[in-house]
């Protein structure tokens, strides 16, 4: 009998705590843990998502600048012109435009520039192709880069086409 009672006993203890439920300090614990945990998330998740759209401009300028190369090797000239690159890129997207400037014998360059509603948080990015210098069996080729701007904003400085020189002004370097 003993046993059986202990059993009831302890089965009357449980059901009583089934019933309780949380307390509101609980409550107010997890809540204060779950607003600590989202203020940390929340930046790191919107810097992530400009870094995604950054990438897009980064692709299409590097894009640009490849069909760019193609072009020059094909026709020893540059273009203005991307639907003649044969890539079938667009020159305007959600976040950015793109374009090519004014060619010249020595190279031509490409700018990414954001569009109005994104200019305040995303970086602009402009290439060049530039044609390098003959080599000693009078051969000359071609050289790319990929500058970004320092901050938010459309590239403002031009990139100095020198050859084999080919500089960023006033942006970073991201490759060459």
């Amino acid at each position: 009998m003993k046993t059986e009672f202990k059993a009831k006993f302890l089965q009357h203890i449980n059901k009583k705590r089934q019933d309780q439920g949380f307390t509101l300090i609980e409550l107010l614990v997890v809540i204060i843990i779950i607003g600590i945990l989202s203020a940390i998330a929340l930046p790191s998740f919107l810097s992530q998502a400009n870094k995604a759209k950054q990438t897009e401009a980064k692709q299409y300028v590097s894009s640009i600048n490849k069909g760019m190369q193609a072009y020059y090797a094909e026709n020893t000239k540059f273009t203005t012109d991307v639907s003649l690159l044969g890539l079938g890129l667009k020159t305007q997207t959600t976040n950015y435009g793109y374009s090519i400037g004014a060619t010249s014998a020595e190279g031509v360059t490409s700018v990414a520039a954001p569009n109005a509603a994104a200019a305040a948080s995303l970086k602009g990015y402009a290439g060049a192709v530039a044609v390098t210098a003959p080599d000693a069996s009078g051969a000359s080729g071609t050289q790319t880069i990929l500058c970004e701007t320092t901050g938010p904003g459309a590239p403002t400085a031009a990139i100095a086409l020198l050859g084999t020189g080919t500089v960023c002004n006033g942006m970073t370097l991201v490759t060459k």
